[in-house]
């Protein structure tokens, strides 16, 4: 283990160091936070198992969708500012001209989809029904359209609005890794920024956050403090960039594209710059970020399927603008979160109602049967931080 030890916070440290022992994890790191404060940061296994490198706390992990949240709150800003309407058209704001099959045209629909569907995920693309994520098939799209792979993100959208949607935007919920790429080029458009300056100006500048950077899909431009990846089967995968485009190479490392996954699950990030982040919102009259009618909107429940049950009940969790919320109790209490996952990256960061945040990170995905650490490892977390005793004041 790395970073500061203290006995009264032990069941972490018991809990990190049996999880990754008992799933063969090769590294992790954890932070926590309590009612705005960084009370535990500390790092576990390995960064590098071939040169036998700890991580340390700061260490930076690929943090995968934990990039939606970050990439939401730019999005309310300018919405706050007067910049952005929810009920923008994304057509309106975006030009593309659509990658069409002969014969076939742009689905009407393309028109009703909004600033908010792509928020709260019901803008009418579903990956599981039309089996394909686009943001996972660059070098299949770039050769549909005739550019060198892989596909960059214009590229994308212009494969995507020439199909046709899954269902009627606002209609109900659908994970949807393009909506939020899209909403990266919304950002990009309404300031004439760069995403990461943008969000970097925006979102972590006023937090003091200057180690958050998009990373770098191959090995050799991983950045400084930078985590290895690891699969546990050593999983390869055709390369969709760099030299060796389709021949076999580490997952992690060219099996995707990960510089046109900005927005969606692009950024490196350390467990204590997350848990700073969390923060930003536990008193939300006083938040660096948003106001607190926009802190309430970001987490508010979505109208129809999306956020309740089809005879009307809500239902137990949903998905708000860029978090997963679950309440918890009466009074408006809440659960926020959301995970990430890529080959070779699993993360989770969570908002407790209690005024507790936790940002774990690990460089792996792989685990028993099919575990993903980030998901195995949450109800645990809230064991361990249930039974601290006595947490540190100062």
């Amino acid at each position: 283990m790395t970073g500061k030890a203290d006995v009264r916070l032990a069941p972490f440290d018991e809990l990190l160091s049996r999880f990754i022992r008992e799933r063969d994890v090769p590294g992790a790191a954890l932070a926590v936070s309590k009612e705005g404060r960084l009370v535990y940061s500390r790092g576990f296994g390995y960064a590098d198992v071939e040169a036998r490198t700890p991580v340390e706390p700061d260490a930076l992990f690929r943090i995968a969708s934990i990039s939606k949240p970050i990439t939401a709150v730019a999005v309310l800003q300018l919405v706050e500012q007067g910049r952005l309407r929810l009920d923008d058209r994304v057509t309106a704001l975006l030009a593309v001209d659509p990658w069409l099959l002969p014969g076939s045209h742009v689905d009407p629909r393309l028109a009703d989809v909004t600033v908010l569907h792509l928020l709260q995920h019901t803008c009418g693309w579903d990956r599981d029904a039309s089996l394909v994520d686009p943001m996972f098939h660059s070098v299949e799209i770039a050769g549909l359209l005739k550019v060198p792979p892989p596909a960059e993100p214009m590229h994308i959208m212009r494969y995507v609005f020439g199909r046709p949607l899954d269902f009627d935007p606002g209609a109900r919920y659908a994970y949807s890794n393009f909506g939020y790429c899209l909403l990266g080029r919304i950002i990009e458009q309404v300031t004439g920024e760069p995403y990461e300056t943008c969000i970097r100006q925006a979102v972590l500048g006023p937090l003091g956050i200057t180690g958050m950077r998009l990373g770098k899909t191959l090995l050799s431009k991983s950045a400084e403090r930078e985590v290895k990846y690891y699969t546990a089967d050593g999983a390869t995968g055709p390369a969709v960039v760099g030299e060796a485009i389709g021949k076999p190479v580490p997952s992690p490392y060219g099996g995707w594209y990960l510089e046109a996954m900005d927005a969606h699950g692009g950024w490196l990030a350390s467990a204590p710059d997350l848990v700073r982040f969390a923060s930003a919102f536990d008193d939300p009259a006083h938040s660096p970020l948003l106001k607190p009618e926009t802190i309430a909107t970001m987490f508010a429940r979505p109208a129809g399927l999306a956020g309740n049950e089809p005879d009307g009940r809500p239902r137990d969790s949903y998905y708000g603008c860029g978090w997963f919320v679950r309440p918890v109790g009466k009074g408006g209490a809440a659960n926020h979160w959301h995970t990430g996952s890529l080959d070779g990256t699993s993360t989770l960061l969570v908002r407790r109602h209690d005024g507790l945040n936790w940002a774990v990170l690990f460089n792996t995905r792989s685990g028993p049967r099919d575990e993903v650490p980030g998901r195995a490892i949450d109800p645990l977390l809230h064991t361990a931080a249930d039974a601290v005793r006595e947490w540190p004041r100062e």
